[in-house]
């Protein structure tokens, strides 16, 4: 989470306007939920890391390392869709007439909406897409929440981090028993520490005088009306090439 934050402060990109990054990450991704998983997917998933590597300049292994995270989760769903359990006549597990098309598509569509996600963390600092939100109508309450829980998830990383760096200095993963239980505290403490600190940033705010309403600062800068047209042309040519594959 610190590298993906960090990322997306120091890309080439990062001085863009947000809605510049965000007009072919929405197109790309409405297209990957509408056309067919072939062979828009593959053209989808190509297109965005081609984006995000060549032209923002995000480094390929943080650009892989991020896909790669829910690519892990969504080969672990591949059985659950390609297998059928009949109970007619007792538990019977066996491949379903269509499982694997299935799970083939539904893994290559939801890859290929992911690789828009990726490219749009990567390259858009979450303080700047949130008002980018407001304007395209997201309520406010929404994007306050999205505020606190991004902030809530550094607070999480942070403790585990202490806690680890605590457990590291009196040998707590000297072996493998002794690892697995250092783990084990390092879990169980650490819910209720997140808690505890997100208590205290609830405090912080009500002495500040928080009524409900976090300000928000956005981008004073221009979008540019040509990668506009730009972001939305290439979506629309993804578009074109599948229903011409199809046809």
């Amino acid at each position: 989470m610190l590298a993906i934050d960090r990322h997306a402060w120091t890309n080439r990109w990062s001085d863009r306007h947000p809605l510049e990054k965000l007009v072919p990450a929405g197109g790309m991704l409405l297209a990957a939920l509408v056309l067919p998983p072939w062979p828009a997917a593959p053209l989808i998933i190509a297109v965005m890391l081609v984006l995000t590597i060549v032209g923002a300049r995000v480094p390929p292994k943080a650009a892989l390392g991020t896909l790669a995270v829910p690519v892990g989760f969504l080969l672990t769903g591949i059985p659950v869709l390609a297998l059928a359990v009949d109970v007619s006549d007792g538990v019977h597990i066996g491949l379903a007439p269509d499982g694997l098309r299935l799970a083939a598509e539904v893994t290559s569509r939801s890859l290929a909406a992911t690789s828009c996600l990726v490219f749009l963390i990567l390259t858009t600092p979450v303080a700047e897409l949130v008002p980018m939100l407001g304007r395209l109508g997201v309520p406010r309450p929404v994007r306050e929440l999205i505020l606190l829980i991004y902030r809530l998830i550094f607070v999480f990383l942070e403790r585990a981090d202490v806690g680890r760096q605590a457990q590291v200095a009196r040998l707590g993963y000297d072996g493998s028993r002794r690892s697995i239980r250092s783990l084990g505290w390092l879990a169980g403490s650490l819910f209720q520490r997140s808690l505890d600190r997100g208590r205290r940033l609830e405090t912080g705010l009500a002495a500040r005088g928080f009524t409900g309403d976090l300000p928000q600062l956005g981008s004073d800068r221009a979008a540019s009306g040509a990668l506009l047209v730009a972001g939305a042309l290439l979506p629309a040519a993804v578009v074109a090439v599948s229903i011409a594959w199809t046809l």
